[in-house]
């Protein structure tokens, strides 16, 4: 590769990989697979290794993922909470081995499970549990003492214990649990959590502890991180200490080990073993026993030297293709859905799979009946490979040429490979466009979901949008789901809604390719809705952050009969048909380009980005020569160092609210 090629692709998974971390560790909400981030970061690590020059000070590859969040107190590690080397395949097993042979001269190994949780510190005094917090970026993590209180298996008190012992666990969330908990937050209308380890660190961080204490948390201890008044040799002397002293929940490990074939063997006993756990693992760590080997071997800024995780790949099996089922989004969108005989991945039983479109199910060659291969990417979500058998004359599978739920002709966008239904009054579409246009983002009528609205249409009350505002507290109260309180809540909610700008209203609609913030920054530049039906294609392309085809797609949304009977409807019902700009900010920020990077001390992201639109300036997540400024928080990245390179002004948060003219309330963007 190129060296300017080189550092172009370096610096793009430098913030990539920034991305993911957030996702990942801050937000409890991974958009990628496990395996899918650790193929990215090995391609990190690779570049780095090749073009030495260009790699960033504080690249991912070079600090644990994770920060401490604002909303607990803040705790300074003592002792640095690392990351792992992770490795792949047994051949890169055996080198991190034959490296720890080369100093060490075969030591002793110790093998484990991996749990899939949130790593977080004990701390004790005399025995007595006084503090626990999570790992954050490894130096500072935060103080979720009284959530970890809630956790039966952590004791709140020791027996024989030294003066002060800190140990490090994994706190986890077991399969039932999660289970359960998923199927809550189906029934309430909640996004449930995607996986164990999301739901552990979610439950972990409430403010409420009595939150936590409900979502059955277990935990692993795994490593003595620093003791006074004992003296402790080895990993597995630590081990049976903790257990003789009051841990009952000590991880899972072998005896002392030293070869690669008995080391390899352990990995394979916890592999086939691992889908009978209650728990998620997602690899084996494999670490020298003795401390002062560990010693001996060092660390890097972001992991031990001695000790290193498998990873295991994507877990595939075979099964049989039954049946595929298909379901219509809020636009029309037609989604083949595989169904398949049950089958065990990761640890869960898996029995249905998206097919995307057609020309996915064309390039697989896929066929009723087949015997397909299925993975959980990254654990995660279940997804087809191919089909390895037809059987006896089986017929390629073609998607419907009229809509399965009203019967109209569909269509295929040329733009795209998704078959569509074009009839607005669909009532599949009509369904999830109620539940969208109810959500927390677009109109956020709390009170209302799926199961709400579905006995709703089913009662014959609701059959769009606009009837929701026609409901009254006693055509509730007829329903078995609805008390006094639930109805004149909902009712309140209902009302509150119409208040809400413009900007979400339009969101609210949902038309095709528009989110929450270009719904803003059409408003900001359409300030009505006349103003918005009235646009021509040209006038709203030349909004920064547009373009054509968002542009046609406002366009023809605002075209369609349709949606000019449904707009009019709402404007009669008294919903809000313009855009409230806070006259305090005004145009501050007009024709400015403003990048947040890093933590800042008061703000949410989130918060801070409707700030800048509502003083109409853009938002944008990669710094440029049309950057306006930088405004920097703790643990600023790339970002900030490109800005520096370039010239860019760089400001404080306190310097942000100065320059919109002090610091405001800010509005809930829920």
């Amino acid at each position: 590769m190129k060296k300017n090629a080189a550092k172009q692709r370096m610096q793009q998974l430098q913030t990539m990989l920034e991305l993911y971390n957030v996702q990942y560790y801050e937000l409890d909400n991974p958009t990628v697979s496990d395996y899918e981030y650790d193929m990215r970061l090995r391609e990190l690590e690779t570049l780095e290794e090749q073009f030495p020059e260009y790699t960033a000070q504080n690249s991912p590859t070079k600090h644990v993922g994770g920060t401490a969040s604002q909303t607990f107190e803040k705790v300074q590690h003592t002792v640095q909470m690392m990351s792992l080397q992770d490795v792949f395949s047994f051949d890169e097993m055996d080198l991190f081995l034959e490296r720890c042979d080369a100093v060490l001269n075969k030591p002793a190994f110790v093998v484990e499970p991996k749990i899939d949780g949130l790593s977080v510190s004990l701390e004790y005094r005399n025995g007595v549990f006084v503090r626990g917090s999570t790992r954050g970026d490894g130096m500072v993590g935060e103080d979720v003492t009284e959530n970890l209180r809630t956790i039966l298996n952590i004791p709140q008190k020791l027996q024989y214990a030294p003066v002060f012992l800190e140990v490090r666990g994994e706190v986890y969330m077991p399969r039932k649990s999660f289970y359960t908990l998923v199927e809550q937050q189906e029934a309430n209308g909640e996004m449930p959590f995607k996986n164990p380890r999301n739901a552990a660190a979610g439950s972990l961080r409430q403010k409420n502890a009595a939150i936590t204490a409900a979502r059955n948390l277990d935990i692993w201890i795994f490593n003595v991180q620093q003791v006074e008044g004992v003296t402790l040799e080895s990993h597995l002397e630590s081990m049976a200490f903790l257990e003789k002293i009051g841990f009952s929940k000590v991880i899972p490990h072998s005896k002392a080990v030293y070869t690669p074939d008995e080391i390899h063997r352990e990995i394979e006993v916890i592999g086939q073993a691992r889908g009978d756990y209650t728990y998620d693992t997602d690899g084996v760590v494999v670490k020298i026993d003795r401390f002062s080997n560990r010693e001996e071997m060092g660390t890097t800024a972001k992991v031990p030297k001695w000790a290193a995780a498998f990873k295991f790949p994507p877990e595939e099996k075979e099964t049989t293709l039954q049946e595929i089922i298909l379901s219509i989004g809020r636009t029309g969108v037609i989604t083949p859905v595989a169904v398949f005989d049950p089958l065990q991945l990761a640890g869960t039983e898996v029995t249905r799979a998206t097919l995307h479109n057609q020309d996915f199910i064309t390039e697989r060659d896929i066929c009723l009946g087949d015997r397909i291969v299925v993975r959980k990417a990254g654990e995660i979500i279940p997804e087809v490979l191919r089909s390895v058998s037809h059987s006896v004359n089986a017929q390629p599978y073609r998607l419907p040429e009229a809509c399965p739920v009203c019967g109209t002709a569909t269509v295929r966008d040329s733009k795209e490979a998704a078959l569509r239904c074009p009839n607005p009054n669909c009532p599949a579409q009509l369904k999830k466009r109620i539940i969208h246009f109810v959500s927390k983002d677009a109109m956020n009528i709390d009170g209302l979901g799926p199961q709400n609205l579905a006995l709703l249409q089913e009662k014959g009350l609701v059959h769009s949008v606009v009837d929701l505002y026609y409901l009254t507290q006693t055509d509730l109260l007829q329903l078995e789901r609805f008390a006094d309180k639930s109805a004149s809540n909902l009712i309140r909610a209902i009302e509150a809604s119409k208040k809400n700008s413009l900007d979400r209203l339009i969101y609210a609609l949902g038309i095709r390719g528009i989110g929450i913030q270009t719904a803003k920054l059409l408003c900001e530049q359409f300030p009505s809705m006349e103003a918005i039906q009235n646009a021509t294609q040209t006038e709203i392309a030349a909004i920064d952050g547009f373009g054509n085809a968002l542009a046609e797609s406002v366009v023809n949304a605002m075209a369609q009969p349709y949606m000019q009977q449904l707009i009019a409807q709402l404007r009669d019902v008294g919903c809000c048909m313009t855009y409230a700009v806070t006259t305090a900010q005004g145009n501050c920020l007009a024709g400015q380009t403003v990048v947040l990077t890093g933590t800042l001390p008061t703000l949410k992201r989130k918060d801070a980005e409707a700030m800048i639109l509502r003083c109409s300036g853009k938002v944008s997540s990669s710094v440029s020569k049309k950057t306006s400024f930088v405004v920097a928080g703790e643990s600023a990245g790339s970002k900030l160092e490109k800005a520096k390179t370039l010239g860019i002004p760089v400001i404080t948060e306190a310097e942000f609210l100065n320059k919109i003219h002090g610091k405001e309330e800010i509005e809930n963007e829920n």
